[in-house]
């Protein structure tokens, strides 16, 4: 059951099952274990950059190179709030290597407020890593 009404992003609060600062590593070393053997689980630990306004159903996590790495929250069970951007977390569950569809990366595009421009400019599929967090932590 997801909730609907996420409690305002703050140190220490927690989101789905919840999670520790331990035994953490940094996007590249999650995204370089996907390359490398097709998945990763575990915990990864970084800086929200983009939110879902319209019910927090995913966010972006920022990588060393400026990009972002799509986060989306298993079985659909939880919510972020939309004031998570600008926070670090630590994020705990799986990332796999997905493609993403025109159509679904035009959903993302109107879930993030762009315009309709920025939304015409999507015409191609894209492979990328997606994180599936079970536990989200607020550092």
């Amino acid at each position: 059951m997801a909730q609907n009404d996420p409690k305002p992003a703050a140190k220490g609060v927690t989101y789905g099952t919840g999670t520790e600062n331990k035994d953490v590593v940094t996007v590249a070393v999650m995204e370089e274990q996907v390359q490398k053997s097709g998945s990763f689980n575990g915990k990864i630990t970084g800086k929200v950059t983009e939110v879902c306004q319209e019910k927090g159903c995913w966010m972006k996590v920022e990588k060393s190179n400026g990009e972002t790495v799509m986060v989306k929250f298993k079985d659909y069970g939880f919510f972020m709030p939309k004031n998570i951007v600008g926070q670090t977390v630590v994020l705990e569950g799986e990332a796999k290597v997905k493609e993403v569809s025109v159509k679904q990366q035009k959903h993302y595009a109107g879930d993030a407020g762009k315009t309709k421009e920025e939304i015409k400019q999507i015409k191609d599929a894209k492979k990328e890593v997606q994180f599936v967090a079970s536990g989200v932590l607020v550092l």
